[in-house]
């Protein structure tokens, strides 16, 4: 099996559903305040620091700082995190399963927070059929930063060549790509699939 590639999961959109707008719309009234808030307030990037290691009690702090107002709705984005996530991607979930079942080593590279990451393990029975898991909260890089992609591949002794990484996020995949990676951009499993068989891995076709 050493020459079969190895593949390398992103998490949210991948293995989960996960969208701030699901926790969003129960805090607002309306669509378009629950998307404005996340726009303006709680946003992407301020949620991708958390992802680079912030504290959440910290970050908090200092977003309600800025705007007290709505401090009710950003101590939400921590104390009621769950609620960001929809349904378990069956499919993918699905397909990892038969990987294990073929002694396919998998692992993989995520965008997360270092403490949330941390009250998933027992919630998400996958995650502990990982061989390694690169958490960016802990690494202090987050992708598509070409570093995260290297650290992986120093950690585990793989050559980027005889991995694939697959993401729901296009800018991830080029980066990893650029890395040396194959790349898969994430749609929904049936693409994914079909993709791993092309590549030779052992998976029941559709």
């Amino acid at each position: 099996m050493t020459d079969t590639i190895i593949p390398v999961f992103d998490l949210g959109g991948v293995f989960v559903d996960w969208n701030p707008m699901y926790l969003f719309r129960k805090l607002f009234e309306s669509e378009e305040d629950a998307l404005w808030f996340h726009q303006t307030i709680c946003t992407s990037d301020w949620n991708l620091e958390f992802d680079a290691g912030e504290i959440y009690a910290e970050g908090v702090a200092k977003l309600v700082t800025r705007f007290p107002r709505y401090w009710r709705e950003i101590k939400a984005f921590d104390e009621r995190w769950t609620e960001t996530f929809g349904p378990m991607i069956q499919g993918t979930i699905d397909i990892h399963n038969e990987l294990i079942d073929q002694e396919i080593p998998t692992f993989a590279i995520t965008n997360f927070s270092w403490e949330k990451w941390m009250t998933r393990l027992g919630e998400w029975p996958f995650l502990e059929k990982f061989d390694g898991v690169i958490v960016s909260g802990l690494e202090g890089l987050v992708k598509p930063d070409p570093r995260i992609y290297r650290v992986f591949c120093e950690r585990y002794g793989l050559a980027p060549d005889s991995c694939v990484f697959i993401d729901d996020s296009e800018p991830n995949i080029v980066a990893a790509r650029k890395f040396g990676m194959h790349g898969i951009h994430f749609k929904e499993p049936a693409q994914l699939r079909a993709e791993l068989i092309a590549l030779g891995l052992p998976l029941k076709a559709a």
